[in-house]
């Protein structure tokens, strides 16, 4: 299993997908100083990395295919309260 907490919340953030900003900046010489005179944000979405997910799945410290339906159905209760979760804190961040 992935210790690293960064590592692990990256990872995750990659297999669900998730939005981000994108923010470009011009800035120009005016009487010596540097002034901004356009600023560019751009909304982007990033889609889910089947890669990532095949990465997490792999890297579980159970194998899935080792587990008895009531584990199955247990980690799969799990990992649907984790992406209702996820959506939640997505839209209180969009707000």
């Amino acid at each position: 299993m992935l210790k690293n907490k960064k590592l692990v919340d990256a990872l995750y953030k990659k297999a669900v997908g998730f939005e981000t900003e994108e923010v470009t900046e011009e800035y120009q010489e005016k009487e010596g100083d540097i002034a901004l005179i356009k600023k560019k944000v751009t909304k982007k979405t990033v889609p889910p990395d089947i890669t990532a997910l095949k990465m997490i799945m792999d890297n579980n410290e159970e194998k899935v295919s080792d587990m008895t339906d009531e584990e199955l159905e247990k980690e799969k209760q799990r990992l649907l309260m984790l992406l209702k979760k996820g959506e939640e804190d997505d839209k209180k961040c969009r707000v």
